[in-house]
């Protein structure tokens, strides 16, 4: 017998709100979160547009002297986990209130602390070796979010920190479900986090030719998964963290419950280091695995958050991989990407949309995909056009797809005891 996994705490940091309340309102009014680049000066670059997160002050949940010390993707990440503690009520004075023993950590990354790599390689080459920032390796690897979540909230089981490009942050999920399922933890921090609208990462999709540059003009406008008119996806940069228990460990505390998690599932495409394999086969099989794992059927599944990047090979190939695990429900299932409003936000991807899921079940909603105008007839399913939709949801499902042909995917329902 499975431990039977729950959510208790989520927390946010992304284009669209800075709280999980208004990430959950952003998306009901089909916010768009893509804007005109304000980081850094696009002079010279054919992608001006992001999706940026806002007004966002590191003050709100640890020291500016502690906030020094961590990249940009690490404050994002104690800021989520923070809300999303507090909202679990295992918070007191900063700290957790359970075993810290027992208590552990995972989160997806994929890129790390750009800002502080390019910075230091800069004064390496313009001024020395000597002038180099003091902290740039602890700073810039990809661990120093996990490092600093266990440190701030005194969290002592194990810390990890999990790489598999755009899928990091569903593949943290999963790996944190089988810790605590195995026992080998009672509680879990868990999800993505990614900061990377820096000037490299811009130039490096950019000459990978992914990112849209039809619609600079227009950024609100840019990120339109399942349309005919896409032409890349739109960098973004957000956490999404969820905390996970088993429920033997909520229920003894007498915790909210806000949904089950109920299962994960993970599989490799073995076809190409940035492509999805165009017929969907090894993204089809992870759906097939997490919702075996979840004990669930196809036709069981009321809402299906999309990788959905809005690229030329991405969108259709989900459609097929969609067809394939799905069968005939593919066409009765409501379906929709999110990064049409945060845009890509690589590993922070994966933890926004699983909290899009849980948020989705508890208030009877599914999100839009907007910009959705000129449907591609390659996407044949329903994408929930444009404009918010109600009804009932028992169970939804994420998936994710990353570089190297990763693919993740977890499995979410309304709790009952």
């Amino acid at each position: 017998m499975k431990r039977k996994v729950v959510v208790t705490g989520m927390g946010v940091i992304s284009p669209i709100g800075n709280s999980a309340a208004d990430f959950e309102a952003g998306i009901k009014a089909g916010k768009s979160g893509i804007g005109k680049i304000t980081a850094f000066d696009t002079t010279g670059f054919d992608v001006t547009i992001a999706g940026e997160v806002k007004d966002f002050d590191p003050s709100q949940w640890f020291e500016k002297k502690d906030a020094r010390k961590m990249c940009r993707f690490t404050q994002f990440a104690v800021a989520a986990a923070s809300q999303a503690l507090d909202q679990a009520g295992l918070l007191k004075d900063g700290r957790i209130t359970c075993n810290p023993e027992t208590a552990g950590v995972v989160l997806g990354n994929g890129i790390g602390g750009f800002e502080v790599v390019a910075e230091s390689y800069r004064k390496l080459f313009n001024e020395g070796p000597r002038r180099m920032l003091p902290l740039t390796v602890p700073m810039m690897i990809s661990n120093e979010a996990p490092g600093n979540v266990s440190i701030v909230f005194g969290l002592k089981g194990p810390a990890f920190t999990q790489i598999t490009a755009c899928a990091s942050g569903t593949d943290a999920l999963g790996q944190a479900l089988d810790l605590i399922r195995v026992g080998r933890c009672e509680v879990a921090i868990a999800g993505g986090t990614e900061a990377c609208v820096v000037p490299f990462a811009i130039g490096g999709f950019q000459m990978l030719k992914a990112l849209s540059i039809k619609r600079c003009d227009t950024p609100e406008k840019a990120s339109r998964p399942f349309d005919a008119d896409r032409d890349g996806f739109v960098l973004g940069e957000a956490s999404g963290v969820l905390v996970l228990e088993s429920e033997e460990h909520a229920k003894r505390r007498d915790a909210a419950i806000l949904a089950e998690f109920a299962g994960y599932g993970a599989t490799a495409d073995a076809y190409h280091i940035t492509a999805p394999a165009p017929d969907g086969e090894g993204g089809s099989r992870a759906i097939v695995l997490a919702l075996k794992d979840a004990g669930v059927k196809p036709e069981d599944v009321q809402y299906y958050n999309a990788h959905g990047t809005s690229t030329e090979i991405n969108d259709p190939s989900e459609t097929k991989m969609l067809k394939q695990a799905f069968k005939d429900h593919a066409y009765k299932l409501k379906i929709s990407s999110t990064k049409s409003m945060t845009g890509h936000c690589i590993a922070g991807s994966g933890g926004l949309e699983a909290i899009a899921c849980v948020l989705a079940i508890r208030g009877g909603f599914f999100p839009p995909t907007i910009n959705l105008e000129n449907p591609d007839p390659a996407c044949d399913l329903d994408y929930v056009p444009n404009t918010v939709q109600y009804g009932p949801i028992e169970t939804a499902v994420s998936g994710s797809l990353g570089f190297g042909g990763h693919n993740g995917v977890v499995v979410f329902k309304k709790y009952s005891a």
